[in-house]
């Protein structure tokens, strides 16, 4: 998967047809629980959703002279190959339960994924394995939520909502190694360089982190109806921070037992990590301008500046294993039209524009490539009978070209891991199904 970020959008069929423009305020359905919890006010009855999206990225890297620590004397650059399609089909469902209309109160749960990550190289010997070769991120995102709607003197209803989310994640990230250049650059004190006569660039391992976690938060939101045509709202999700532990495995040349024997350096330990996820906030707009035709606007911030590093500690006393990110916060803006000719029928289109929250080229990296995406979206939808809907979304995400260039080694951590610079060039095709059941 490619998102902006690793944040994953997509939790609503119906919003994506519209780009997720009315994300805050159009509260259909009980995918509110996740845009703005408020919305449930407006719902009766019972009612679950259930959907599947199926992201399918392409993510194409492109060398562009990457460089080695040790080209001046060597004569050789970073080498290998461009790495194939790192891009990974993922599949994310949603399911959503609510039931309103108990005396101004509604209740609903939620299970989904609001963040995700996949890359994949094709090529172990790619030009930039010591960076990544396999990065994956699967959230689990439970989110019971309430909701209370009362009449106000100035519009005609008022709605807060409020939800809590337990959270799972777990995570899996592989790269080479370049024993090499460590032995060469002697980085293994108190044993000289060059000690075991290894070739920098030739005589790689292997490095793979797993790790899971469970982090906590809250979801908020206010939903305001002028009238039965128009309505406002804005909603904010909290951070979650994640206290990550696992393992960590590693591949080395066989010669390498001295160090390990000595120090304790690359062998198989535990391993933890800190990671927050952002906080955002959204705001909306819908209006239905004739009851055929209605318009819909978003903006969000997401607060993406807390992701500083990536940090790993390994306690068989090895240096940690660090990335530097410097991530900014980050806007998104969306525009949606939905056209609805008869009862049954339902279109929906939308256009965005998603703000990619990684500063420049010295700081993007294989792990998360990414840029600045353009959304265009369409959908429709089917009422089945009174109880059954069927609803079906597109989008195609235009992704900017993404540059990186680490050949500069203004980064300490790119020493080692080698001067990547290029290009690459990334769209990704999304397609839902959702069905909706009334009773």
């Amino acid at each position: 998967m490619y998102p902006s970020g690793f944040a994953i959008i997509e939790q609503s069929v119906k919003g994506l047809g519209n780009a997720y423009a009315g994300g805050s305020a159009v509260c259909e359905d009980a995918s509110a629980i996740y845009f703005n919890p408020a919305g449930l006010a407006r719902l009766e009855g019972h009612e679950v959703v259930a959907a599947l999206h199926v992201v399918m990225p392409q993510v194409k890297f492109e060398n562009q002279g990457s460089t080695h620590i040790l080209q001046p004397v060597t004569q050789q650059p970073l080498l290998g190959g461009n790495g194939g399609d790192a891009g990974v089909t993922g599949y994310i469902p949603n399911l959503y339960y609510s039931y309103g209309g108990l005396n101004g109160w509604s209740f609903g749960v939620g299970v989904n994924a609001p963040f995700a990550l996949s890359t994949k190289y094709e090529d172990n010997t790619w030009v930039g394995r010591y960076h990544a070769l396999k990065s994956e991120l699967m959230t689990v995102n439970i989110n019971p939520s309430v909701a209370y709607s009362i009449p106000y003197d100035m519009v005609h209803q008022l709605s807060i909502g409020l939800g809590f989310s337990a959270q799972y994640m777990e995570a899996t990230l592989r790269n080479a190694i370049d024993f090499g250049t460590l032995d060469a650059a002697g980085a293994f004190d108190p044993i000289p360089a060059r000690f075991f006569g290894l070739t920098p660039q030739g005589d790689d391992g292997f490095s793979e982190l797993n790790g899971d976690s469970w982090g906590y938060g809250f979801n908020l939101g206010v939903l305001v109806e002028f009238n039965e045509r128009t309505r406002a709202g804005i909603a904010y999700r909290s951070q979650i921070k994640h206290d990550v532990k696992g393992t960590a495995k590693f591949q080395t040349p066989d010669t390498l037992h001295v160090v390990k024997d000595q120090t304790g350096y690359f062998t198989d330990c535990d391993v933890t990590a800190e990671v927050k996820f952002p906080d955002y906030v959204s705001m909306s707009v819908y209006h239905d301008i004739s009851g055929e035709w209605a318009i819909m606007a978003d903006v969000t911030w997401t607060h993406w500046s807390l992701f500083e590093e990536l940090r790993f500690k390994f306690d068989n006393g090895q240096p940690d294993g660090v990335t530097t990110e410097n991530w900014e916060d980050t806007w998104r803006f969306a525009v949606g039209w939905t056209y609805k000719p008869s009862d049954e029928w339902t279109a929906r289109a939308g256009v965005a524009f998603d703000q990619t929250p990684i500063p420049d080229e010295l700081h993007r990296t294989p792990r998360i490539p990414g840029h600045d995406r353009y959304w265009l979206s369409l959908g429709g939808g089917y009422q089945i009978n009174e109880r059954f809907r069927a609803d079906v979304g597109y989008a195609h995400l235009f992704v900017s070209e993404a540059k990186i260039d680490k050949s500069g080694f203004e980064l300490e951590e790119d020493e080692i891991r080698g001067g990547l610079k290029g290009a690459y060039s990334a769209s990704v095709d999304i397609i839902s199904f959702e069905i909706s059941v009334l009773f």
